[in-house]
């Protein structure tokens, strides 16, 4: 079991808070602007830049910039690799969550 694993598919770069919320909100599509992320999450493009390259860095997501109308547009979206590490995560905690149910 590696650091960042406390069970079979428990993933903690994935399980902070806003990542975990930008893993779901890339889930369902091929890729999200940038802007739409930060105003999803609620948050600074500093923290939103910090989230993505945590995941960027763990391979999980991809970065592409194309200029737009003379503005440098960000596009996020899952790497095979991330979207396969979400799926283990949330399958991980809907394990723990059946486990508790009494």
């Amino acid at each position: 079991m590696s650091a960042t694993t406390a069970g079979p598919g428990f993933d903690a770069v994935i399980h902070a808070p806003n990542r975990l919320q930008l893993c779901a909100m890339l889930a369902p599509v091929s890729d999200v602007d940038f802007a739409v992320l930060r105003e999803g999450l609620g948050v600074s493009d500093s923290v939103l830049s910090k989230h993505l390259k945590v995941l960027e860095e763990a391979g999980y997501v991809e970065l592409t910039k194309r200029t737009l109308a003379s503005k440098v547009r960000t596009r996020a979206r899952l790497t095979p690799a991330g979207r396969a590490a979400f799926a283990a995560h949330v399958a991980e905690l809907q394990r723990v969550i059946a486990a508790a149910q009494v």
